[in-house]
């Protein structure tokens, strides 16, 4: 047999093994659907089943409690690190506005993604084992379950803490409520308002929960992203108009970059700027909150639409939103990887393009048939 045709089916046969043990860990991924919107219960349970069969990748944390006493719960994705260096910290996190579903939808996505291609995506592999990824799928879990309770509250988005004194109006607006120049602008003090910040800085447990987990591992952390809808924006610090991000034009760039990878999957244009420049002001944001305790790099993904749909965004988007917001999210999770680890990208298995055409089959046959 001619080595390279050696060659070929031992490089095939290292698939086959790699996939098998894929595939034990793909067994809720496979069976889950990522492209409906998945009540509380379910994602809870989603969590599980992901923690559960991939022990060797995955662990869960309950970091708080809502206003309500419900658990936030955040899944955390990192490999050992061969030479046993310090790793660093990429955070996520969806669901502060009860109302964006899409964005829950993308925190779901985004672990599929990295669970079901880690063990066959070199560079993945590698930033795992230098970085510990936290998600947490829904922060707002009192405010995202009252959206499903019926039309009525399918709009709801702040929290669900009870009125202040005077007021009969439910909930804050978890976004205004961190400690990042709080209620100096973008904010309302009137309790009814879809934008009240809250009695104080900090006044509300989900809040308080992200600042507390974060602000222990700021050292560590490279980046930190909050994912919304809508509008298909990239925002970065600050949302007061008056004050600049040190590194603003690293961040413009940055962000610019992951446009681009956004666009070139489905066309669709993302806008990346200040929120004061390219949509409202606004402070006490959690994306404001973590450049300033000292996160170089946070950003807001607004996803999908421009306002057709806005909020209710239909559930044959959610496939194409994802896969757009993953090209952002990764583009920038790499380029911050590559400038702390200074490491540049790690080219393909050397094989030919045939050989990778097929290969790419192969798995896609595998992954979809799976194993009996």
């Amino acid at each position: 047999m001619e080595k390279s045709t050696l060659g070929f089916f031992m490089l095939v046969l290292t698939i086959v093994q790699t996939s098998n043990s894929l595939v034990e860990g793909l067994e809720s991924t496979r069976i889950y659907d990522y492209t409906k919107y998945h009540p509380m219960d379910e994602i809870y349970k989603w969590m599980e089943d992901v923690e559960r069969e991939n022990p060797e990748l995955v662990s869960s944390a309950v970091y708080g409690r809502t206003f309500e006493g419900n658990n936030i719960t955040l899944l955390k994705f990192g490999l050992q690190n061969p030479e046993g260096k310090e790793k660093k910290v990429i955070w996520m996190d969806c669901g502060i506005h009860a109302r964006e579903w899409i964005a829950p939808a993308f925190c779901q996505w985004f672990v599929k993604e990295i669970v079901t291609s880690y063990k066959i995506n070199k560079k993945l592999e590698q930033m795992l084992q230098n970085l510990d990824v936290y998600v947490t799928p829904v922060i707002n879990v009192d405010g995202y379950m009252y959206t499903w309770v019926n039309s009525t509250t399918r709009r709801w988005r702040k929290s669900r803490s009870t009125p202040p004194s005077g007021s009969s109006c439910f909930g804050v607006d978890l976004n205004r409520n961190f400690n990042a120049n709080w209620g100096t602008v973008g904010v309302s003090f009137d309790s009814c308002a879809n934008t009240y910040c809250g009695k104080e800085a900090g006044s509300e447990p989900e809040a308080t929960a992200v600042m507390d987990f974060v602000g222990k591992m700021v050292s560590q952390t490279l980046c930190f992203l909050t994912i919304h809808s809508a509008g298909q924006l990239i925002l970065l610090p600050y949302g007061h108009p008056q004050i600049s991000a040190p590194n603003y034009d690293e961040l413009v760039s940055v962000g610019k970059a992951a446009a681009a990878e956004m666009k070139k999957l489905h066309g669709m244009g993302y806008t990346v700027g200040t929120s004061p420049q390219i949509l409202y002001p606004n402070s006490g944001s959690s994306r404001d909150w973590a450049r300033l305790v000292g996160i170089p790099f946070s950003y807001t993904f607004e996803l999908r639409d421009k306002g057709e749909f806005s909020h209710l965004l239909p559930e044959d988007q959610i496939k194409p939103a994802c896969e757009e917001a993953y090209a952002g999210a990764l583009s920038i999770i790499t380029y911050v990887h590559d400038k702390t680890f200074n490491s540049g990208a790690i080219p393909s298995a050397a094989v030919s393009g045939v050989a990778m055409v097929m290969l790419s089959s192969f798995m896609v046959v595998f992954l979809t048939t799976g194993v009996n």
